[in-house]
């Protein structure tokens, strides 16, 4: 029998909603009520999924929320002007702005537009930078949820060696830096690196987010290694998969998440998770009191 911890997401995402449910109400004892305003232009099918499953999570938790549909034919200033005014309503706890845009629309400007401690999905520049610095907060999402995953399950991946496959800025590069700072010896790759099959087998952790479906199999391993697997890819028969062969090198090991139900409910779990953090930033609160080992 296989002795393989598999890493439940899906989980862990319900457990936490109740915490955060709770953390609301104390907020709510000091009349403070968090509100996470989603941004979307234009008529995306995947965005409107996307948006309706935070809506209702947020609701269950006990945000307000508001869902600001701008159409397609915005302007870049109008969009600033739009989140400007979010910035400025002081009963606005943090907001998304739901990617993709239009393509005539800047993601990197709108991204430096939001007010830093207003920044739920964690990409302004200025908390980057405290990610480098070591002292940040509010951190991209996912790279927060594989680190609380890791965190309640009790792994340590203190002087670990880790390889993360991928460095876009919403995963890889934070999640590396995040590692770094954590005491992990990191291998960054990607799917131009050359004998990506060596970084792999000497890691302890390898962590992949490729867009790849089964780009790493069983001999790309290690005996017990803990696999992350960020990738979600849908093959040509309709199944969702990860970037990891995962009946494939799930015997090999020792602790693995699944595709779906792994890292993606811990992506939807910490954006609110990063709603209850701007409200206690905003309101010079210590957020340590409402939310059990939020500092990572």
């Amino acid at each position: 029998m296989s002795k393989t911890q598999v890493l439940d997401g899906k989980q862990l995402s319900l457990q936490l909603r109740e915490e955060y449910k709770h953390a609301v109400e104390k907020l709510k004892e000091k009349q403070i009520t968090p509100k996470l305003v989603v941004i979307t232009v234009g008529e995306d099918p995947a965005s409107k999924i996307y948006v309706g499953q935070k809506e209702k999570t947020a609701q269950y938790i006990g945000f307000d929320f508001e869902w600001l549909t701008l159409d397609h034919s915005i302007t870049q200033a109008e969009l600033h002007e739009t989140i400007e005014d979010l910035n400025d309503d002081p009963t606005v706890t943090g907001m998304i702005v739901q990617f993709p845009l239009p393509k005539h629309l800047s993601q990197v400007a709108v991204t430096e537009v939001i007010r830093p401690d207003k920044d739920v999905d964690g990409f302004h520049p200025y908390n980057m930078g405290k990610i480098v610095e070591g002292t940040g907060e509010l951190y991209p999402c996912t790279p927060r949820g594989i680190l609380r995953l890791l965190d309640r399950y009790n792994i340590d991946i203190k002087g670990k060696d880790v390889t993360v496959v991928g460095y876009s800025q919403i995963v890889g590069k934070p999640l590396s830096i995040l590692l770094a700072n954590m005491g992990s010896t990191v291998t960054i790759t990607h799917l131009l690196t050359r004998d990506l099959h060596q970084h792999l087998i000497e890691a302890d952790v390898v962590m992949v987010a490729a867009g790849s479906p089964h780009l790493v199999k069983e001999d790309d391993l290690k005996d017990g290694a803990i696999v992350i697997d960020v990738g979600i890819n849908r093959l040509d028969d309709g199944r969702l998969v990860g970037d990891v062969d995962y009946e494939g090198v799930f015997d090999k090991v020792s602790a693995i998440t699944p595709v779906p139900g792994g890292v993606g409910p811990m992506t939807v779990a910490m954006l609110m998770e990063q709603t209850i953090l701007c409200a206690c930033i905003q309101h010079g609160l210590n957020s340590e009191d409402y939310i059990d080992g939020v500092s990572l």
